[in-house]
């Protein structure tokens, strides 16, 4: 017991005569030296097909592997000519002017007004005449990218070329004061262009790819879009806000058109994945939201084109059936069953037409790459010009020049006829 109670027994402090060493301080530890340049790494070994990689070689090599990003700054400046109509012909330019105060100088062009503009490198899918500077047509294509042509000028006939938006850009409309175009695509925005600065001054963004854009045409500040999930929205240009919404479960909007008096508006959308034709052209009431009849047409053929005369009552629409219908703009909307323009073909392309500026011709893209002109009264075909070798999309009377007409096609080109 005695060995074990000396073993486990504390020392009294009176039993310490000796003093204790004091334990030195323990001195920090060094600092790991930081070269200033970082070491290099080690070059990454060759690729072999089959041959495993760790994830530090994954990580070594994903640097080298990644692709560049394009340098924001460093993107090519829209404006590639003048929009001056200084450079035009003279005998153009003079019958342009003329044109506009409403005397005829036809007579006296020498100069051809053909002209072929390539630029697009994907199928185009719109192009509009200027209403306020008839020199000048936009175009819109697959490719991203806007144009505007200088059409007749001497130098260079691409006056801009704009990029803003991410994806296929669907339509492309002039406002009708100033130099501006407001466009939409597939990146589910429209946006409004400043032509002249070539700059983008307002976004209008969706949930929905937008398909088609309408302005109204008495309130400039006014706009509708229709879109892959067949939302129409009226939109405030002043705002960037949406004014009205119209709901009707329809399939994606081809098109909208507004009346001669603004009070209403037609839209067309597709029904091929429904049983529900009669939904396939319906008419609005722009201010009270509401559609004033459903049942306009109910054959089942989709229509990617609606178009309304600039004077008489009625209305038309491009039918996948390879026609173009007669509605009347007037209630009950009822079908022309006895009249229809009937010579071109249509085959599933988002073929377009339009009206001349008087009303009494009638123009139409073809799937065969022609260019079909029907009297609007008769509705006899009354000139076929091929303009080229794929489906020719959409056609655009001059709106001061009656005897020129511009088209686009599914390969990418741009032309003027005369």
């Amino acid at each position: 017991m005695d060995l074990l109670c000396n073993a486990y027994s504390t020392p009294s402090d009176d039993d310490d005569d000796e003093p204790r060493p004091v334990a030195e301080p323990t001195p920090p530890p060094l600092k790991r030296f930081k070269p200033q340049n970082p070491p290099l790494l080690p070059k990454p070994y060759p690729l072999i097909t089959g041959r495993y990689i760790s994830k530090r070689e994954r990580a070594l090599l994903s640097p080298a592997l990644s692709p560049s990003l394009p340098n924001p700054a460093a993107a090519v400046s829209p404006v590639m000519g003048s929009i001056s109509d200084s450079d035009l012909p003279h005998d153009i330019l003079s019958s342009l002017r003329h044109q506009a105060k409403g005397r005829s100088q036809l007579g006296r062009i020498s100069e051809r007004l053909s002209v072929d503009l390539k630029s697009h490198k994907k199928s185009v899918n719109t192009i509009q005449w200027s209403p306020t500077h008839a020199h000048l047509l936009a175009s819109a294509g697959m490719d991203h990218a806007i144009c505007i042509w200088n059409v007749w000028s001497r130098d260079q006939k691409k006056a801009r070329e704009f990029s803003y938006h991410n994806a296929a850009v669907k339509d492309v409309k002039w406002l009708q004061q100033g130099l501006s175009v407001l466009s939409c695509g597939y990146d589910c925005s429209s946006r409004l262009i400043d032509v002249e600065k070539g700059l983008q001054t307002q976004i209008f963004t969706e949930d929905q790819v937008v398909g088609v854009i309408k302005l109204h045409p008495d309130n400039s500040n006014l706009f509708l879009s229709g879109g892959s999930k067949g939302r129409l929205r009226l939109w405030d240009i002043r705002t960037g806000k949406v004014v009205h919404e119209y709901i009707r479960g329809l399939g994606p909007i081809l098109d909208i058109e507004f009346t001669v008096n603004a009070k209403q508006f037609i839209s067309s959308s597709d029904v091929s994945g429904s049983n529900m034709s009669e939904n396939s052209i319906v008419v609005w009431d722009v201010s009270r939201q509401v559609p004033l009849s459903n049942q306009v047409y109910v054959e089942a053929y989709t229509c990617p084109c609606v178009r309304c005369h600039p004077s008489d009552p009625f209305f038309i629409a491009q039918s996948n059936g390879n026609y173009i219908a007669i509605f009347s703009s007037c209630p009950p909307f009822k079908l022309d069953k006895y009249k229809r323009y009937e010579n071109h073909g249509v085959s599933g392309f988002p073929i377009k037409c339009n009206f001349s500026l008087d009303g009494e011709k009638l123009a139409s893209g073809s799937s065969d790459g022609c260019i079909y002109l029907y009297d609007y009264r008769s509705s006899e075909l009354v000139q076929k010009i091929k303009a080229y070798e794929q489906a020719c999309i959409d056609v655009a009377f001059h709106p001061l020049l009656p005897n020129a007409i511009a088209a686009c096609s599914w390969d990418g080109a741009v032309s003027v006829f005369e």
